[in-house]
């Protein structure tokens, strides 16, 4: 019976989580729920179960993602979450790993507002390098917002006080409701084609998320980003955030803070002015007082008082320069001259007929150098190999058979023992005088004496 094909546990388990990690649904999700089991982990994790009337699934915070929250999370409380869906490999469950947490209560809207703010952000309309500079001396200045309401007042009166001299064109919208966002849009449009405005303030007081809507609406940001005419948004107060906000080209708290902004105080412009009046009249009068003394400086120096005498003394210097001049010039050719010649000599040194002369001579020398040498050299190896050549012709055998001996070969090889040949075979003889070619008619061996 063949194997069954198998996984492990672990591999089974790689396996879905890279299912899950793949997902792109599940990477970047809201899920709304109640939280139980909530415990904090002594290193600053959130560990909890996220559940609902269906159903429950095991939810982990990392202190990372948790520091930023302004609440506690408590058993029993909804929430919203901002999170990853992914298997926690050890006990093969998966779970929810929590980017960002909210209570519940703020629902589609806060979910619509996230989305579009990243959405925008992401195309580069907060950017900083597409906001435009907001005039410091406005003349003329554009509001769009109710004109009922408490915020029209507040700007009015605060450009009123601190810049009187500023006109101010209210442009009517809508700031709440279904039809506020392209009320707005149109205003902002209408602002645009008067071609007079140097900033416009587009905004509206306080109120609940709902209220301030249009302010968060897509069309709104859009048309603000596209605004030729730098835009300060003055929506809410100081800690509400809308989209128009971080689009707009400065932000103010409140309305209030919007005209303060847009104009500068009248006052101080006056008190700046006075001062740097003080400081103009103050520094022309240290000015005119350093050009008196200067110029009682001249009056009394010797140019002015003795014009003739500097002249003659200047003619002198002139005629001691000159002279100077022709002694320098004198010892300047004189030096030339001399590196000339040491110039010319040294080519002369180094001229390459010169250079042939001196190699030819040398070249001659080694040739006599090497014939001695080599005469010498070859005089003692001819020494040597007479040396050699007396001891070796003292080891040849040929004087050992001069004395009467004899050399046995056979077929080339020399014979030294009886066991090399038998009955039969052909030896040579070599003698003094030549070579004897025979045959072994029996080998004896020689018997020891005791």
């Amino acid at each position: 019976m063949s194997e069954i094909k198998h996984v492990t546990v672990t591999a089974l388990t790689k396996y879905i989580k890279r299912k899950f990690d793949a997902d792109p649904h599940l990477k970047d999700i809201w899920v709304k729920g109640e939280l139980s089991n909530f415990k904090m982990h002594s290193r600053g994790h959130m560990y909890f179960t996220l559940k609902d009337e269906g159903a429950r699934i095991a939810a982990v915070m990392f202190a990372g993602q948790n520091a930023s929250l302004k609440f506690m999370p408590e058993n029993g409380m909804k929430v919203l979450l901002r999170c990853e869906i992914s298997v926690y490999e050890p006990s093969g469950n998966y779970q929810i790993y929590v980017k960002e947490m909210q209570p519940d209560g703020i629902g589609s809207l806060y979910l619509a507002y996230e989305e579009l703010k990243k959405k925008l952000e992401k195309e580069g309309l907060f950017d900083e390098r597409h906001k435009q500079q907001v005039p410091k001396y406005p003349s003329e200045i554009g509001v769009i917002t109710s004109p009922t309401g408490a915020a029209v007042r507040d700007i009015l009166t605060t450009i009123k006080r601190r810049y009187p001299s500023a006109k101010v064109i209210i442009i009517p919208a809508l700031v709440q409701g279904i039809n506020a966002g392209p009320s707005v849009v149109k205003a902002i449009r209408q602002a645009n084609s008067l071609g007079t405005l140097d900033v416009i303030i587009a905004g509206r007081g306080g109120g609940s998320i709902e209220e301030l809507w249009a302010f968060n609406e897509e069309i709104v940001a859009r048309e603000i980003f596209s605004s030729k005419v730098p835009i300060i948004s003055a929506v809410g107060h100081e800690t509400d955030y809308t989209i128009a906000d971080f689009v707009a080209d400065l932000r103010a708290p409140t309305p209030t803070g919007a005209a303060e902004l847009a104009v500068p105080h009248f006052a101080d412009l006056l008190e700046r002015t006075a001062n740097k009046k003080t400081r103009l009249l103050r520094a022309m009068q240290e000015k005119l007082t350093a050009k008196k003394e200067q110029l009682a400086y001249y009056q009394k120096s010797y140019a002015f008082k003795y014009p003739k005498q500097l002249y003659q003394q200047k003619e002198q210097q002139l005629d001691v320069l000159v002279e100077s001049l022709q002694k320098e010039s004198i010892r300047n050719i004189q030096m030339k001259k001399e590196r000339f010649a040491a110039l010319s000599s040294r080519l002369l040194r180094v001229h390459p007929n010169e250079k042939i002369s001196r190699e030819k001579e040398r070249h001659q020398q080694l040739v006599k150098k090497l014939t001695r040498d080599m005469s010498v050299h070859l005089k003692q190896k001819q020494a040597a190999f007479g040396a050699m050549a007396a001891n070796l012709n003292a080891l040849s055998p040929l004087k050992i058979m001069d004395r009467g001996y004899s050399i046995a070969y056979q077929d080339d090889n020399l014979v030294k023992s009886i066991t090399q040949v038998k009955k039969g075979d052909g030896l040579h003889i070599h003698l003094q005088d030549g070579q004897v070619i025979c045959q072994v008619t029996g080998v004896e061996e020689r018997k020891s004496h005791e």
